[in-house]
């Protein structure tokens, strides 16, 4: 048998196939030539195109819904000729048309990369055909599917994947777009769904047939994908995020969860779970957004359903009390105000910290109840006071963040007021500095202009620097117990504290330290101009009865 005669008779079977398919376009694009070889079918490519992409793109051949998918496609492309890429093919399903005469459909966009020793694309075999109404019907049920919130499928793909690959490391990465309901309110719900398929459609582009990917619910996404380094995760998490950022100008975040596969045994809903928990566990975090599940997380998820079980249950048994934090003149030594501070009386667990219960409330919104409560018996406390011919000082409520992007607030606090009859000036409101200070002067400006006093609480703990202080509209800046602590330490640190006391006070605001320990820091505030404070010094919170003890016996 002769086998190079044979060899050709097959490449001449092929040439006649591609020149006979007049329904499928066939050509080479040489890259390291820009150059464009047509191989047989239809005519989509012209004749001068030196990179078919860029022609495809620039004749308006891609519809416009479906050119941003594109273009991850091309920088996929891109990066494998510059780069590298590891696997030798990558198709596309996408809506095309041939010539500008025609109208757009469905194609499926097949490429063959030809690489060089190093990985780098140096030739590209591309066939690009209209799918056929079988495949257009299912695609449209391969989509409807896909919404499914638990997809057997994929399971079954997932539990191969596991099988067939014994001596690699496993990784799932579960990702969503951080307030995606903002997304809706901003844009508007169709273009929310026209984000997610984007995001599903790109995510065909990006993923490799060894890397299944996912859409669980809503705009919750999943992949597998099989490793050697840690470092390919997040290289592969970074393209995801380059490539599906910025669609139409949009302006969103990802967040991204990881879990490694440790027990081959276990169902891969379990690594599912645990990546949900990982990608749970920062939302909210700005400087963060990629983590890596850990152990500690399940018992953190343990501890917060625990904290969760119970909450509703007391606010009808009354568990939650106020403490009442003493602030001091430092001159006179006289209580000249208090802070209010929610605890919680358990009636088996006994006293729950703060630092355990509160994280909870402001991640689940329960905090909005829990500052209602404390209101109201803050307004309850100065009104016994008053009954009882006691001279009152002014009880500073804080006010959670849930509640600046609304009214609400002003609405609540001004009923509470008029419902007990006492002076609005003897309710004070704390609001914690943020990096969002526009939005907080905002309402900040609104509680004044209905009466209250604002007192701006952990002022030099975060986000706060002195450039806010020309404009801002608080009365009260509270120093922060860590920039008093930290600042103490040093000449410098104790010069920076007194001349922020006296610029604050030469325009007008009013200094209260927090966190006052001992006898020399309160000196050295006094020395500098402050004073009044609060802080384990005088008095740690203490319940409203021995409050009211300290309270008449100093007063």
């Amino acid at each position: 048998m002769n086998v190079v005669n044979e060899s050709g008779k097959y490449m001449d079977a092929i040439k006649n196939i591609f020149k006979n398919d007049v329904e499928t376009a066939h050509f080479l694009w040489k890259c390291k030539e820009n150059k464009v070889i047509y191989m047989g079918g239809k005519h989509i490519i012209g004749d001068d195109a030196e990179h078919p992409y860029e022609y495809i793109r620039q004749n308006s051949l891609i519809d416009p819904e479906y050119l941003s998918v594109f273009d991850v496609f091309c920088a996929g492309v891109e990066e494998g000729i510059s780069s590298g890429i590891k696997h030798g093919e990558l198709p596309l399903d996408v809506k095309m048309r041939f010539n500008s005469q025609e109208d757009f459909r469905f194609c499926h966009m097949y490429n063959l990369f030809l690489r060089d020793d190093e990985g780098r694309i140096t030739d590209v075999l591309v066939n690009i055909r209209p799918f056929t109404q079988k495949e257009e019907f299912d695609r449209q049920i391969v989509e409807c599917f896909s919404l499914d919130k638990n997809p057997a499928i994929y399971g079954n793909i997932i539990a191969e994947l596991i099988k067939n690959n014994p001596d690699k490391n496993i990784a799932f990465i579960q990702f969503d777009v951080e307030r995606f309901k903002l997304i809706n309110q901003t844009y508007g719900t169709e273009m929310g769904d026209e984000l997610i398929r984007f995001f599903n459609d790109s995510m065909h582009v990006i993923c490799t047939a060894d890397q299944p990917f996912c859409r669980l619910t809503a705009d919750v996404f999943m992949v597998v994908i099989c490793f050697k380094e840690k470092q390919e995760i997040l290289d592969f998490i970074h393209r995801i995020e380059s490539r599906l950022s910025g669609y139409k100008g949009m302006d969103y975040r990802f967040i991204f969860g990881v879990s490694i596969v440790d027990d081959r045994t276990r169902h891969g809903r379990y690594y599912g779970d645990l990546a949900a928990m990982a990608k749970q566990s920062i939302k909210g975090n700005a400087l963060k957004n990629i983590c890596f599940y850990e152990d500690r997380m399940m018992s953190d998820i343990r501890h917060k359903q625990i904290i969760e079980e119970d909450m509703h249950k007391a606010i009808i048994n009354d568990e939650f009390k106020m403490y009442l934090q003493p602030k001091y003149c430092i001159s006179t030594g006289k209580i000249i105000g208090a802070e209010a501070l929610a605890r919680w009386i358990h009636p088996q667990k006994g006293l729950i910290s703060p630092a355990d219960f509160v994280p909870v409330f402001e991640k689940n919104g329960f905090i909005v109840k829990l500052d209602r409560i404390i209101w109201e018996k803050a307004c309850r406390k100065i009104r016994e006071w008053i009954d009882k011919g006691i001279k009152p000082v002014p009880i500073s409520v804080n006010v959670s963040r849930e509640y600046l992007n609304s009214t609400e607030a002003i609405k609540v606090l001004k009923e509470l007021v008029a419902k007990y009859d006492i002076p609005i000036d003897l309710l004070e409101l704390e609001i914690t500095e943020s990096v969002d200070s526009e939005g907080v002067e905002s309402i900040v400006k609104q509680f004044k202009d209905n009466g209250f006093t604002m007192l701006m609480d952990d002022f030099g703990s975060g986000y706060s620097s002195l450039n806010m202080l020309k404009t801002t509209q608080f009365d009260v800046l509270k120093i922060d117990r860590g920039f008093l602590s930290e600042f103490m330490e040093s000449d410098r640190g104790r010069k920076i504290i007194s001349h922020t006391i006296s610029m604050s006070r030469d325009i007008g605001l009013d200094i209260i330290a927090e966190g006052v320990e001992t006898g020399d820091q309160a000196k050295f505030l006094y020395d500098c101009g402050c004073d009044a404070a609060q802080g384990f010094y005088y008095s740690k919170p203490v319940p409203c009865d021995v409050f009211d003890s300290i309270f008449t016996k100093i007063n």
